[in-house]
């Protein structure tokens, strides 16, 4: 049980971790240049906010709300680590998931109208995604296990 519940808030975390990278190519493109001070050279990433021409303000204020919602989210963890009821593991996912919803409207209060449009479009995407990855557990879960 014990297990499950550190490997749950590791794949919880590995989000916000990647969001939060200080430097170089991450989730969001590359935030700075290289690790030896490089100029920027665009959004060219992958990332879901590499769509939304940010300004560099906009950028750091992007990575400091995503920090502070790891350190957040660290909180949270640690403080419901010890508890391994079903009770408060529900708590503890409840309070990740609304501070995660509050660093992602902290982020769409920082963008311009047309920014926004696109941003609601890509949380639109990935809510999809999540649903058909849901579905898929779903359906996962109720086929016969096959003998190894």
């Amino acid at each position: 049980m014990r297990k499950t519940l550190i490997a749950l808030m590791f794949a919880a975390a590995l989000p916000t971790v990647a969001m939060a990278m200080p430097e170089g190519a991450g989730p969001m493109g590359p935030m700075d240049g290289s690790r030896h001070g490089g100029q920027m050279h665009g959004m060219h990433g992958k990332g879901p906010y590499s769509q939304l021409d940010l300004s560099r303000e906009q950028r750091e204020q992007i990575r400091k709300i995503m920090g502070e919602q790891m350190h957040e989210r660290k909180q949270v963890v640690d403080k419901y680590l010890e508890k391994l009821s079903p009770a408060d593991q529900k708590a503890m996912k409840d309070e990740m998931a609304a501070n995660h919803k509050k660093a992602e409207a902290d982020v769409r209060a920082l963008l311009k109208p047309d920014q926004q449009k696109q941003f609601d479009e890509i949380q639109k995407k990935k809510a999809e995604r999540r649903a058909e990855w849901a579905e898929f557990k779903a359906w996962k879960a109720q086929q016969p296990q096959k003998a190894q």
